[in-house]
């Protein structure tokens, strides 16, 4: 049983990533996040490369933390559909879906991310 946060979310984490798995037609979209900021990367875990990245961080607009995860959100679809990219598998990473995850996953189906 898991007893604090990071216990909770690394059990999570495990549990999720057992399913879900990138592959070169149809990559992860992984999230992480943190206090301040949060990042998102597209990758193929076939080959072990990550194909596109975005975080909040490179943004020149700043915002509340939701905003800056549904712009982050739409900079990641932006540069994935650049790179051929337009349906992936959503890997939450033991986060929950709610507040500024929910939001980066709204902002990349906006992008024209499917998942």
């Amino acid at each position: 049983m898991a007893y604090n946060k990071l216990a909770r979310r690394a059990k999570i984490k495990k549990r999720v990533r057992k399913h879900v798995l990138g592959t070169s037609d149809q990559p992860r979209l992984s999230v992480f996040r943190s206090n301040k900021e949060i990042y998102a990367q597209i990758i193929d875990d076939q080959k072990g490369i990550t194909l596109v990245s975005s975080s909040s961080l490179t943004l020149k607009d700043r915002g509340s933390k939701t905003e800056m995860a549904l712009k982050t959100g739409k900079d990641v679809a932006e540069k994935a559909t650049k790179a051929g990219i337009d349906k992936v598998r959503f890997d939450r990473n033991g986060y929950l879906y709610h507040g500024r995850i929910k939001s980066l996953a709204e902002g990349a189906r906006e992008g024209g991310l499917k998942f």
